[in-house]
């Protein structure tokens, strides 16, 4: 039929400033759909796992006040979209595309499949990629000047949220042979696949919905022009924390520019990383191979630590056990809730790359499926640029002091403590580098290096020196070499 579309939902998991669903709801029935893929899935970690169950709920639950049913499948979508395709007698399949070589190759084989291409829209971006170029047609490798033509594109219009009565899968529909499988349903299709979806009972529905992410920007607003001064302390909550809601697609990553606009130094920082957002996903359209290649080549040649004693290492900044307080209280954190502030995946970052001179794609890898906001493109494009691998990357030579970084943004240790239980009876002064603080300091917080808490693993001044040394020969190897 013409007049049935199909609105595959994937990372735009919303209703409100949808495009692809404001396109599919324009059809005289609209079809809604979430593919469960395994291969996916089992890539995701506990949290984010957990996030995807609760957002594919709340967009059942946004779908049903509209008199709309949400189908979900199981499966590879290639497989599972043509026969649905088929019998709702529909070849218009409608989504929001995505960036990622996973995604693209998917895309194109599922439009294979259908006999025809699918119907993409940009729905997760500010601007879709190939739409802020240089003079010269091209993408900036430097992200001064991105920003500066991003920030000068206006904004797409905001697109409604379907109109009541629109019709979604189930036996009201009078189409034949579809019927609905809830999420409910879908997790018995799992039995056998190694894939372990949350129960109903384990999922915070109500923190994974387009209405409770939108609750939570307003909140937000109301401190949208002190960001600039507050986004860099993470004892304090001087950040929106919505990077799990624009990764799940809850909010439209353009409405959120709309509505924080620039209208102040505080609101204008925040939208520049927004800006961010799109440019590493245009990054990662044009060089898919960004979680597995150096964007700057010549860095490909660094001679990585690897065997047992790198492998020791890093199972120890994996599980916070490093000795270096601001390093373990934020590994922990992601580990208990899979999420941690910016500044503390930079400062996690630096020391597996700079200080223990192991590979970032391990580091990448790690974070990528424990994050609840775990996204391909803006993981690995902060890793490259805290490993200094990446366009307009911090230079080679910037390492993170992490005793520095951690008394500057946690001053009164608040932070560690609560990471950190065994060092809570330090005091201010010590407990950002327990190891230096005198025996009797140590005696009355009741803390013994290398029993109570680890020693450092590493000597941030020496690894510093190792880790430059490294890096300068990597890069006179490609001198020599042109």
């Amino acid at each position: 039929m013409d007049d049935v579309a199909i609105a595959w939902f994937r990372r735009d998991l919303r209703l409100a400033d949808n495009p692809a669903w404001a396109a599919a709801a324009a059809y005289q029935v609209a079809v809604p759909i979430v593919v469960l893929e395994p291969r996916l899935l089992k890539a995701a970690g506990p949290h984010r796992l957990r996030a995807y169950t609760g957002a594919i709920t709340g967009l059942e639950k946004s779908l049903k006040e509209l008199g709309a049913t949400l189908h979900i499948a199981v499966g590879d979508p290639v497989d599972a979209l043509p026969p649905i395709a088929a019998e709702v007698g529909s070849a218009t399949v409608i989504v929001n595309a995505d960036v990622t070589r996973y995604s693209t190759r998917r895309d194109g084989r599922v439009g294979q499949a259908l006999g025809r291409p699918l119907e993409s829209h940009w729905g997760t971006l500010v601007h879709p990629p190939g739409s802020v170029l240089t003079s010269k047609g091209t993408l900036s490798q430097v992200f001064a000047p991105f920003w500066k033509r991003w920030q000068a594109l206006p904004l797409r219009p905001e697109v409604g949220t379907g109109r009541v009565g629109v019709v979604g899968t189930g036996p009201s529909t009078g189409l034949p042979g579809l019927t609905a499988t809830s999420l409910a349903e879908a997790r018995d299709e799992f039995e056998g696949l190694r894939v372990c979806l949350p129960s109903a009972d384990d999922v915070p529905t109500a923190v994974w919905s387009e209405q409770r992410s939108a609750a939570q920007l307003r909140t937000w607003l109301e401190q949208a022009d002190r960001y600039d001064e507050t986004r860099n302390g993470f004892d304090i909550a001087g950040t929106s924390e919505l990077s799990s809601a624009l990764h799940f697609g809850l909010l439209s990553p353009t409405a959120i520019a709309r509505q924080v606009g620039t209208g102040s130094a505080g609101r204008s920082a925040f939208v520049r990383q927004l800006a961010w957002r799109d440019w590493y996903a245009h990054l990662t359209y044009e060089q898919p191979d960004i979680a597995r290649c150096a964007l700057r080549p010549g860095y490909d040649r660094i001679e990585w630590r690897d065997g047992a004693l790198a492998d020791r290492d890093f199972a120890a900044w994996t599980a916070g056990r490093s000795g270096i307080p601001i390093v373990d209280a934020a590994m922990r954190q992601l580990s208990a809730t899979g999420w941690i502030h910016n500044r503390l995946r930079m400062i996690a970052a630096s020391f597996l790359v700079k200080d223990l001179l192991i590979d970032w794609r391990r580091g990448e890898r790690w974070f990528r499926r424990l994050l609840c906001d775990g996204d391909a493109a803006q993981n690995a494009g902060n890793w490259q640029w805290c490993a200094g691998t990446g366009p307009d990357a911090a230079p080679y030579f910037r390492v993170f002091n992490p005793v520095v970084q951690s008394r500057r943004y946690d001053p009164y240790g608040s932070y560690l403590r609560r990471w950190l239980p065994e060092l809570a009876r330090m005091p201010n002064h010590a407990i950002h580098a327990p190891w230096e603080a005198p025996q009797p300091v140590l005696a009355v917080a009741g803390v013994r290096i290398g029993i109570d808490y680890p020693a450092p693993i590493v000597d941030h001044p020496e690894a510093r020196q190792r880790a430059l040394a490294a890096y300068r020969t990597a890069l006179d190897t490609v001198a020599d070499s042109v």
